[in-house]
């Protein structure tokens, strides 16, 4: 099936306020969408309401085939790889027991995880307890576990913010795989600096160093 998001007129009221208001897009496979805007402008909830994390209030749409807000919608969410401002790790276990908590849960295999360690350049920390790692450790085992699982929708929230230039570019290299094997990418900012004009290239982000994930 050929990933699709649609969203028409969509709106969300949380805590009586009106959040998102009468949003609609339409996006297809290898298509990217890049959103900037000020803190407080909506664009986490975009992303929330796209990882199927919220329910619209008004208005109608689906993601990767199934309709926002009914129950079928969670048979999509393996589908969905979400890069938020906090790494989505569990802090007491190490970065090879987090992806090792994250193929079983998946099937996926554990020796995919550990291949894609040494794709990130985090082959030597594998052992490391998360908790005890830097911010860009966190986020590049993040980028090593969505090698592995290949999401169909890849949502990135500030996924640049704090990395050194490698860890950009690594960010830049996944957002190519997923385009080039016709999934589709929303990023969302408050700068435009964090999304750059190679978010928008798809076809140049094919790094060879992640050509193994491809």
């Amino acid at each position: 099936m050929t990933a699709s998001v649609e969203l028409a007129d969509v709106d969300v009221v949380l805590g009586g306020k009106s959040v998102l208001i009468e949003v609609s897009l339409s996006l297809s496979g290898g298509e990217s969408l890049a959103v900037v805007g000020p803190n407080g402008s909506g664009k986490t909830t975009l992303l929330r309401l796209l990882a199927t994390l919220l329910k619209p209030t008004r208005g109608q749409g689906s993601i990767l085939g199934q309709n926002i807000g009914s129950p079928e919608i969670r048979q999509v969410r393996s589908d969905i790889g979400l890069i938020t401002h906090t790494p989505a790790l569990i802090e007491e276990l190490t970065i090879s027991e987090n992806l090792l908590h994250f193929a079983r849960l998946s099937g996926n295999p554990f020796e995919d995880c550990l291949r894609a360690l040494e794709v990130v350049g985090m082959e030597k920390a594998a052992d490391r307890r998360v908790g005890d790692s830097s911010f860009g450790m966190r986020r590049r085992t993040e980028i090593a576990w969505l090698l592995v699982s290949k999401p169909k929708l890849l949502l990135l929230d500030e996924a640049k913010s704090g990395l050194d230039v490698e860890a950009r570019e690594l960010v830049d290299a996944l957002v190519g795989l997923t385009l080039n094997k016709s999934g589709i990418v929303v990023g969302v900012s408050h700068q435009t600096s964090q999304l750059g004009d190679r978010f928008m290239h798809k076809r140049r982000l094919a790094s060879g160093r992640l050509e193994g994930f491809a």
